[in-house]
């Protein structure tokens, strides 16, 4: 049955659905290749020697292979600190959007909501207008989350074009038909959240806690540059931005680092090596939410 499915779809195929398939194979190639070197030669350079760093040896391939830069990195307490800062920042932060959202959607998708369209276009006008970033330093500097854990997490709050997407997912996926069984059978508000709703949505919050974990939190600097003070607080993207940026390492990171020939050879091998100790916790997470992750995607442009 199989072979004479493949067998008609290719009698239907004609020329021009045969080059259009090679021209669309050949861009999506070249779009490959053009992201996957970069990502090669960050690692390869992040394994190689300073020396090789430096004098622009590297390619594809790692030139006298060095695990130094790595050492260095794992050696120095301001890089485990910002890391440490950092899950807790992702993990704690991405509980706390998953669960705002997911609580301020499925009513705002339901039609016997009294003011829902009007609350909807409160929550969608911030993606068009908000207050700045003034204001918003001024609210968190009088509600006293300057240089706290809480700077980090309580602002993030719900990202609209998230609440968006979930609300249009409880529209597409779970029908009122559904919940009004429930009602008959007597089940209250509470106990259709946590018994129907729930259960079904973990697509939408498995898409939730990716896209809230590597835009909002892992990924995230400026927050962290604007509302702490503390270097002790400090996530690891700015850890990373202080090198990359500012071209900034700290002198006790040379300590245990002798062989090496220069500050500057240092420099240029923590880049690439602190980039790829940032890029794999996020790296290792996605291929467990990809297919929700394409669902997730594809929902947001269904009305």
């Amino acid at each position: 049955m199989k072979s004479y499915e493949s067998n008609i779809n290719k009698v239907n195929e004609s020329a021009i659905d045969r080059i259009f398939m090679f021209f669309n194979s050949s861009i999506l190639l070249v779009i490959t290749v053009i992201v996957l070197l970069p990502l090669i030669f960050i690692v390869s350079a992040s394994f190689s020697s300073s020396e090789a760093v430096m004098a622009g040896k590297v390619t594809l391939w790692p030139v006298d292979f060095s695990l130094q830069g790595y050492q260095t990195i794992f050696e120095h307490k301001k890089v485990w600190d910002g890391f440490a800062n950092s899950l807790f920042y992702t993990f704690f932060g991405t509980i706390f959007n998953v669960v705002m959202t997911i609580i301020a959607a499925y009513p705002l998708s339901r039609m016997d909501l009294v003011g829902r369209r009007f609350i909807t276009f409160a929550f969608i006008f911030t993606m068009l207008f908000s207050g700045g970033l003034i204001p918003t330093y001024m609210v968190v500097r009088d509600l006293g989350l300057l240089n706290t854990r809480w700077a980090m997490i309580l602002p993030t709050g719900i990202g609209p074009f998230n609440l968006l997407i979930t609300i249009t997912f409880f529209r597409t996926t779970i029908p009122s038909e559904l919940i009004e069984a429930a009602r008959i059978d007597g089940a209250s508000d509470f106990r259709i959240f946590g018994s129907i709703v729930l259960p079904l949505a973990r697509p939408i919050i498995a898409v939730l806690a990716l896209f809230y974990a590597v835009n909002t939190h892992w990924n995230t600097y400026f927050m962290a540059l604007i509302y702490l003070k503390d270097q002790e607080l400090f996530p690891l993207q700015l850890v990373l931005r202080e090198i990359l940026i500012e071209n900034s390492v700290d002198a006790s990171m040379l300590v245990d680092v002798e062989d090496m020939v220069a500050r500057e050879g240092l420099r240029e091998l923590l880049k690439y090596a602190l980039i790829v100790v940032a890029s794999v916790p996020v790296m290792a997470m996605y291929p467990f939410v990809q297919r929700h992750f394409v669902k997730g995607m594809t929902i947001g442009a269904i009305k």
